[in-house]
């Protein structure tokens, strides 16, 4: 129902919004040119992160130029990029970047849509043979796949297993929503996952002629940007690509639109595995055309409103007496040369009706009155604010996001000005974004001569739902009444209604090693500090304090699980769950409380400027949290109706099956159900809410991010020394929730799709060590390696096959290693043994390679390089550490510890820990 899931949306605040004008200025830092060929280069230099650069090759041909004996071959190719090319045959190309500690799949990647082809590729910079090799695959790409015969017929299982994986109630409704979608135009005739009976019968000659059609200098273009030398970069470029030929006669590239219709329509469609009846209704209108200062104005004019539609109808859909659970809206992008209004809602059991008078009600009140000043004034703030944000890191902008600016710029003349320039152009603009203008504006997209009116809903529902004639009637009806100006509630006040008592810093400790600084309040509480460089103006932070839900019995259990849930949907003192919001427009903050099983505490972020109302905020939730039952009884509402189709989805039968097996069913850890909800006390959870958070005095608070300790002392000795502490110490308990031991298989008959998941989870206890942990590391890295060659490019049979490991830490240390792929239920036995079979041979003499080896170590140590300069990073692992009383330097000498690891350590662990206690589970479809 939502065209985000079936296409690549416009971003926020890319230039889509605002224009794409010849007059609009290229980037200065960026270095393109044209080849004599056609071929077009981007390069620009950027640190963030150091020592990587993103390289793009971006082909403008994807499945809408496929011949009908090509549906599905734009996909394909892509796919055969990875296997074999000139200087890389075969698997070479993935295998030499892996061991160049670039992951498959992570970091090296591709993606085909409808328009263009795009292939990714981050690569580290500090090796200059890497980098021209980097620049080499680039050039592969571009026009020297192999295409063998042998390496095709290899691909075509993995592709029917990608294929495979979209199977479902999604993939069913798709199908026959589509084409409605589009209007009925090529692009729904042309899904790039394409025809199974093409792609398990075509010919090489048949994608070879799309090759050769496409793949050609003229439609393709090379971005790099990164830590590099630009002249250097431009030099290697030009060397490699203008020996590139375009074809003795090359075909034309149409430019394929969708066109409207001019008529209203209307769709039914159910399903048997959907639980809740959905409505959306699109009004569609040709996508505005762009390149002078008044069509940018018109876009942005457009994207105001959507936001404006959004906030509308996020805050009617609120509402305790709503008739929806939910109900969304905005301006996107359908298909190409079509955008639509759209909005779409979810309906309480029973209300379909109500929900649908409750939703063009309020279109019918916009289409007459507009907005109010005060929610017009909101969004041009936020929209401000967001876009200022970004200008204030525009030395620490990322090199992928830089790279899909130019991407969007080549394929679609979007403009890459800068966003310096594009902060200014919007200063100029926003201030002539007049409310009469916004009520003309959304008056003339909310018309019927392009609406459409799309119904969904569960197959046992059929009859009852509404048939075109019945929605025309409603329609009808409501036009006829009258309506009055929406009252929008304006917030008022700050967030604490008088500044709290200082408390102080007592003392103070630094680790220069580390680069943290750790102070001891008055009231007891710790704060870490992680002061850093790496944005201009990020700020993150945690707070933990042990005890959470395992401190409460079973029977509290759900109470004390949803209570700071409950608490932050309520607002905060004298501000309700409307207003909180609407006080927070234009900053960039966000704290949200937690209570887990062994825990409680806050994660938040902000913006320098905005780290005053972040405290402000920490403060408020632990002094004043508020307790709304009109908020309570809604969320009891939404979540029972919402569990009650639970079951019709094969997957969640899955989910709670292999939880309840993982747990002994436990009730903790067992999945939702309607018991559970309603067992859930408002004042219970609020009672233990407040128990939770009344003492300070044993938390840690984590900061890490664009501060120094001087700028924010002064906000932590008022907002976190002055809360209530010093008067508990507790700890957290035991559980008691342990895996059953033994090797145990079950396998969950739900669905009908031909297609199962698979689930093999190797567990136990084990003794927690920094070595330890990256041997373990190693293992599941190297059966990792081994579960896609062997069942993904040997067998044919699984398209991604993912290992992970996991730790669990309360009374002692627990790992899992879970091995999950999706593939043919008959090939499901097959697949598990297989995987069986390379668990095997990892164990025995030998059976971890040097290859095995010198992947994970490059992965691991290229990923740890990246992760050293993230926030995010730092503040998860300080949290952790802190959390687990661990050695916090311990990072200091992983790089060293992932050097050390020997092949004969892996094996071991292999027959340590990939033992016979393995649990196995299974999702085939009902008999």
């Amino acid at each position: 129902m939502n065209f985000k899931k079936l296409m690549i949306a416009l971003p926020f605040l890319g230039w889509g919004i605002v224009t794409r004008a010849q007059s609009i200025p290229l980037d200065p830092t960026v270095r393109t040119g044209k080849l004599a060929n056609g071929f077009t280069y981007f390069i620009r230099k950027n640190v963030e992160p150091q020592k990587r650069a993103t390289l793009y090759l971006v082909v403008k041909a994807g499945s809408i130029l496929e011949k009908d004996n090509q549906l599905g071959l734009a996909h394909f190719m892509e796919h055969m990029s990875f296997n074999g090319t000139k200087h890389f045959p075969k698997n070479e190309l993935v295998e030499y970047l892996q061991r160049s500690g670039i992951r498959f799949g992570a970091d090296l990647n591709a993606y085909t849509s409808f328009d263009e082809t795009v292939y990714q590729l981050p690569i580290p910079t500090d090796n200059a043979e890497l980098l021209k090799n980097g620049l080499q695959i680039m050039r592969d790409w571009a026009g020297e796949a192999t295409l063998d015969p042998v390496e095709i017929d290899k691909e075509r299982g993995v592709v029917i297993e990608e294929k495979r994986l979209r199977k479902g109630a999604g993939e069913r409704l798709q199908a026959a929503l589509y084409p409605f979608q589009t209007n009925n135009s090529r692009y729904s005739l042309r899904m790039p996952i394409g025809s199974e009976k093409v792609l398990t019968s075509f010919k090489k000659p048949d994608i070879l002629s799309f090759y050769k059609d496409w793949y050609r200098p003229d439609l393709e273009a090379i971005i790099v940007v990164g830590d590099v030398d630009v002249a250097v970069i431009e030099k290697q470029v030009k060397a490699l690509f203008s020996g590139m030929k375009n074809p003795a006669v090359s075909r034309p590239r149409t430019e394929y639109k969708a066109s409207l219709l001019n008529r209203s329509r209307f769709l039914a469609l159910t399903d048997r595995e959907l639980s809740q009846v959905a409505v959306e209704i699109d009004y569609k209108t040709n996508s505005l055309p762009q390149g002078t200062k008044e069509q940018c104005r018109q876009n942005l004019l457009r994207n105001v409103c959507s936001q404006l539609l959004a906030g509308r109808l996020a805050e009617l859909s609120k509402s305790p007496d709503a008739p929806v659970l939910n109900a969304s809206g905005g301006y996107q992008p359908v298909i190409k040369g079509i955008d639509a209004l759209s909005v779409e809602y979810t309906a309480k059991e029973g209300k379909v009706k109500e929900g649908f008078d409750f939703v063009y009600g309020a279109l019918k009140q916009l289409k007459q009155f507009g907005f109010t000043g005060s929610e017009i004034e909101r969004v041009k703030t936020a929209y401000l604010s967001q876009l200022e944000g970004l200008e204030r890191e525009k030395d620490r902008q990322s090199s992928t996001d830089l790279a899909d600016e130019l991407k969007r710029h080549f394929l679609n003349k979007e403009p890459a000005p800068g966003i310096a320039y594009e902060l200014g152009l919007v200063k100029q603009l926003l201030p002539g974004i007049t409310a009469e203008l916004i009520r003309k504006e959304i008056g003339s997209l909310i018309s019927d001569k392009n609406r459409d009116v799309v119904i969904t809903g569960p197959e046992s529902k059929k009859a009852v739902l509404p048939t075109e004639s019945t929605i025309n009637s409603w329609i009808a009806a409501l036009d006829q009444k009258s309506d009055l100006p929406y009252a929008d509630k304006a917030a008022s006040g700050g967030i604490l209604s008088q500044a709290p008592v200082a408390g102080k810093v007592v003392s103070e400790s630094k680790d220069e090693s580390l680069g943290i600084i750790t102070w001891k309040l008055s009231n007891g509480a710790k704060v870490v500090l992680k002061p850093t460089t790496y944005k201009n103006d990020e700020i993150l932070f945690n707070a933990f304090s042990p005890g959470g839900t395992s401190l409460y019995s079973d029977k509290d259990f759900q109470s004390a699980a949803n209570a700071a849930g409950l608490v932050a949907a309520s607002g905060l003192g004298e501000h309700d769950y409307l207003s909180l919001p609407k006080l927070l427009t234009g900053k960039q903050v966000g704290v949200q409380p937690a209570i887990g099983e062994r825990s409680e505490g806050f994660s938040g972020a902000s913006s320098k400027a905005d780290l005053k109302t972040a405290m402000e905020l920490l403060y408020s939730f632990f002094t004043e949290p508020r307790k709304d039952s009109a908020v309570y009884n809604m969320i009891i509402s939404h979540s029972s109706e919402a569990i009650a189709g639970r079951y019709s989805s094969p997957q969640a039968v899955f989910q709670d099956t292999v939880a309840g097996v993982l747990s002994n069913y436990n009730v903790r850890r067992t999945g939702p159900s309607l018991d559970k909800i309603r067992s859930i006390s408002l004042d219970r959870a609020f009672e233990i809410y407040k128990e939770r958070f009344a003492d300070a005095g044993d938390f840690t608070f984590v900061f890490a991010g664009s501060f120094t300790p001087e700028e924010i002392r002064p906000l932590v000795e008022q907002y976190i020394a002055s809360l209530p502490g010093g008067g508990v110490s507790e700890k957290a308990r035991d559980p008691g929730i342990r895996m059953p031991s033994g090797n145990i298989r079950k396998t969950v008959y739900a669905g009908s799709e031909d297609k199962a998941t698979v689930v093999m989870l190797y567990h136990g206890d084990f003794v927690f060590s920094p070595e330890e942990t990256t041997r373990l590391s190693a293992l599941k890295d190297v059966v990792q390696f081994r579960m896609v060659e062997r069942l993904r490019e040997q067998e044919g049979g699984a398209y991604a096959p993912s290992v992970s490991f996991a730790r669990e830490h309360d009374s002692s240390d627990r790992y899992q290693i879970t091995i999950s792929f999706g593939c043919a239920p008959a090939n499901v036995d097959k697949l598990i043994a297989a995987a069986k079979e390379e668990i095997q041979k990892i164990k025995t003499s030998g059976g971890v390679s040097a290859d095995d080896l010198q992947k994970f170590k490059a992965e691991e140590s290229r990923q740890l390089e990246l992760s050293l300069q993230s926030n995010g990073y730092w503040l998860s692992y300080l949290t952790t550490k802190l959390q687990n009383g661990e050695d916090t330097h311990s990072i200091l000498g992983q790089q060293q510890r992932i050097a050390g690891v020997g092949a004969a350590e892996i094996q071991a662990a292999a027959k340590q820990y990939l033992t016979e206690d393995l649990l196995e589970f299974v999702l085939v479809p009902k008999k």
